[in-house]
């Protein structure tokens, strides 16, 4: 008997088949299509040919984990300490893991606030919980109303996700505040802070989480070398959290897969002292502006990117189709693959919505804008 028997291919792995079975241009999936710095190539061939094959400490890489703690007291003045706060992951989506299956038990439930990705309730359900879902305002800004609501002594977890996928949009100050209200009324509460594209802001750079002092002692941050780095393929991310909370946590972590992969975390050791992350955000900037610039005379109306690699469109003044047959024919007849919005709600909540990725180079923004504008 299932123990998912809800869960079936993710709406990822349906739409890039779905664009390659149709040769269509993927702006689906979020993965970016240019190359590497070649700084970071260049030092993994150069590790590649070093001692640097055989297992690594289960918690990471010491070198790793010091450039780690430097990296997050250069951008939030939080010390953290690297040998009992800080692990290295198979990607943030295996921290994510771990977390819930550390600390949630059978009976208790998770606050996710949807729209959402999709790895959360999965872990949920096979850590014996039961995921609580709360639909965001129309502007997927969290519904503080409704959180209160939902929230009870059976809350184990509440799981953010800043800057937010799929909208793009990150919290403000208020809602830091409301959150550490709820953290602050329901002492048993812990928050799973999921900011994987924490370096990919614009016009104002998130607030993580690793920046309150009140909500720190309660907090596991979920990074991403792969969204930050952009490469995606080496899934490897890393959690911070406080010693008692990261004794759990590594518990869970050393039988899922021990340590994570010694060549990825050697070369991403000597690259931290070479790279400049604040850079990040502007680069990805020039992306989202170029493309709502390349699709600014098509008739889908953009939505606020705030953060992340995501654009999102409405379509209603386009079709009154649902937002998976509109993705299904826009790969179809008109060569571009993009996520319906629906997918990422539990109860499908279809605002005929849509979700672009510009995280690719520019020919590849020029070919697919060229084909919306059609639309």
């Amino acid at each position: 008997m299932s123990k998912l028997p809800h869960v079936g291919t993710t709406i990822f792995t349906t739409m890039s088949k779905m664009a390659m079975d149709h040769q269509a241009i993927n702006l689906s999936q979020g993965f970016p299509n240019f190359p590497v710095d070649e700084k970071l190539t260049d030092i993994l061939v150069e590790t590649a040919k070093e001692n640097a094959h055989q297992y690594v400490p289960m918690s990471g890489l010491p070198a790793l984990l010091e450039g780690i703690a430097t990296l997050t007291w250069e951008n939030y003045e939080r010390k953290v300490n690297p040998a009992i706060e800080i692990l290295v992951t198979a990607g943030a989506t295996q921290g994510i893991f771990t977390a819930i299956q550390a600390f949630v038990k059978t009976g208790q439930e998770v606050v996710i606030l949807d729209p959402a990705y999709d790895c959360y309730a999965p872990a949920v359900i096979l850590a014996g919980g039961s995921p609580v879902h709360i639909n965001m305002k129309l502007d997927f800004t969290p519904d503080w109303e409704k959180i209160n609501s939902n929230v009870n002594d059976k809350t184990a977890m509440i799981i953010v996700n800043n800057p937010h996928n799929p909208s793009g949009k990150i919290l403000q100050e208020s809602d830091l505040i409301e959150l550490e209200k709820l953290m602050d009324k329901h002492p048993q509460l812990l928050l799973l802070s999921d900011e994987v594209y924490e370096y990919i802001t614009f016009e104002q750079k998130h607030i993580s989480a690793n920046t309150r002092t009140s909500l720190i002692d309660r907090t596991i941050v979920v990074s991403s070398f792969g969204k930050t780095f952009h490469i995606t393929g080496w899934k490897i991310g890393y959690l911070i959290a406080p010693e008692n909370l990261m004794v759990e946590i590594k518990k869970v972590h050393q039988f899922l897969v021990f340590c994570v992969n010694s060549v990825a975390q050697i070369s991403l050791a000597k690259y931290l002292k070479e790279v400049d992350v604040q850079k990040l955000g502007a680069f990805y900037q020039t992306k989202r502006d170029y493309f709502k610039q390349l699709i600014s005379s098509s008739r889908f109306e953009l939505l606020p990117s705030e953060g992340s690699y995501f654009q999102t469109a409405s379509y209603k003044e386009i079709s009154n189709q649902s937002d998976m047959d509109f993705v299904t024919e826009m790969v179809q007849k008109h060569g571009v693959a993009a996520i319906p919005f629906s997918a990422f709600y539990q109860d499908h909540n279809d605002q005929k919505i849509i979700r672009f990725c510009f995280a690719k180079d520019n020919e590849t923004l020029e070919n697919a804008a060229e084909k919306l504008c059609k639309i």
